[in-house]
């Protein structure tokens, strides 16, 4: 019996380890594809930022590619969101946005990596197709439509989200949430419900 203890003892401290190891690995990874993107990043590079010998991220992620997609492996919740009152979507999509942006480090970093590198933008666009245009769909007039309104809707949070956070545009900086929530809300409600021009 005192030898099973041990052993699950064990076997949970090696759990919390390989955790750990992984955490580890996954904020190097972050932080290096964001600085030098996709094709300069070495997975050598990754295990001297992590201090780890380069064998454990091969042996946790197997190639810099599985190592990518687990770095930026994201889920806006929009299917989750809700959608009334409906005349306020629009408002409620961009301080979701916002907030994304804000607690998220990965969503910075895919778009800085998505500008050059095609696995990036397959994931973001992974996100249009699997979340916004379903969304866009629940409330569009026209559900043949929605992969346009969606694409709007995603134009408009994603270039605030390269003014304020990747470029860092003084102007961008300085606009409190709620003026943003202001300002972008009724065309992102205008692109969701308004009739087809």
């Amino acid at each position: 019996m005192f030898v099973g203890m041990t052993g699950t003892t064990e076997n949970q401290q090696a759990a919390r380890r390989s955790d750990a190891t992984r955490a580890t690995i996954l904020a190097a990874a972050r932080e290096r594809f964001a600085a030098d993107g996709y094709e300069k990043v070495t997975i050598r590079a990754i295990a001297r930022d992590a201090k780890i010998d380069p064998s454990m991220v091969m042996r946790y992620y197997g190639n810099k590619a599985g190592l990518f997609a687990a770095a930026v492996a994201i889920d806006p919740g929009l299917p989750g969101l809700p959608v009334e009152p409906r005349e306020e979507i629009g408002r409620t999509l961009v301080r979701h946005f916002l907030t994304l942006w804000e607690e998220n480090e990965e969503l910075t970093a895919l778009m800085r990596v998505g500008a050059t590198d095609p696995a990036a933008a397959e994931r973001m666009q992974s996100v249009l197709r699997e979340q916004l245009i379903p969304l866009a769909r629940r409330l569009g007039p026209e559900p043949d439509q929605a992969p346009a309104r969606a694409a709007l809707c995603a134009s408009t949070v994603l270039g605030l989200a390269l003014t304020r956070y990747v470029l860092r545009f003084p102007a961008s900086m300085a606009l409190g949430r709620e003026e943003i929530v202001d300002w972008l809300g009724p065309t992102v409600q205008r692109y969701l419900t308004a009739p087809t021009p």
